[in-house]
């Protein structure tokens, strides 16, 4: 599908890239393309796509949001996510981050397609995401499962990646056990409320887990039998 970019919003990615650059989140020549190769535009409510390069999150309705870019780009970041790796998302929302993760780790042409699994809760929001999906070109490259992101997806495991887009009270155990050896998780931990702390999630390839803290985030709460 060939889509019309509208030009001031090009104009207004590149302003955030380079605001993200100059803010020390964005640094690594993979992240810099994805970001600006994923149109964030088609992932938000048609009333918010004027703000799409605001850096903020965005209603996405259902209670729930769109991360603000920066947050997504220091995810994909951290993740150090690269060509070929399978990736597990808890947390669908709008499949924004789904498709920036997807951008990296199965670029199109790619001898060596990765893949992106993102679970969705809501139901109401799978429809959005797919539909967002198909639209920006990423449908071939992101499964879209409803269910309980807290419990992982067995069936597909182990993933040399996983993000947590909604914080938990604790670092849900099937999570850990899906994550190949040598990979790493970044998921959001604390209470109910808008506070939280970013915690990454290392697995050494003798299956010895670490974490390590990564500071304060907000994030939608995670639901689930792992969630609140």
């Amino acid at each position: 599908m060939v889509m019309m970019r509208d030009s001031s919003l090009e104009k207004e990615k590149e302003s955030l890239a380079q605001s993200l650059q100059r803010r020390g989140y964005l640094s690594t020549d993979v992240v810099k393309r994805a970001f600006r190769t994923v149109p964030r535009e088609e992932f938000v409510l048609p009333e918010s796509r004027n703000h799409a390069y605001r850096d903020s999150p965005l209603s996405i309705g259902l209670g729930q949001t769109i991360s603000a870019p920066h947050m997504c780009v220091i995810m994909c970041e951290g993740l150090k996510l690269a060509e070929g790796h399978r990736v597990l998302e808890v947390g669908a929302g709008s499949g924004y981050h789904a498709a920036l993760c997807a951008e990296i780790v199965a670029p199109q042409g790619s001898p060596n397609p990765g893949h992106v699994y993102t679970i969705e809760i809501v139901k109401g929001l799978i429809d959005f995401a797919r539909g967002n999906l198909e639209r920006a070109g990423y449908a071939e490259r992101v499964t879209l499962i409803q269910g309980d992101g807290g419990k992982g997806l067995p069936d597909e495991a182990p993933f040399d990646r996983i993000l947590v887009a909604a914080a938990a009270p604790s670092v849900p155990p099937p999570l850990v056990n899906q994550l190949r050896p040598g990979g790493v998780m970044l998921i959001p931990v604390g209470s109910r409320g808008f506070y939280q702390e970013l915690m990454m999630v290392e697995k050494d390839e003798e299956s010895k887990v670490t974490k390590k803290r990564w500071g304060g985030v907000a994030f939608v709460p995670l639901t689930g039998e792992f969630g609140y």
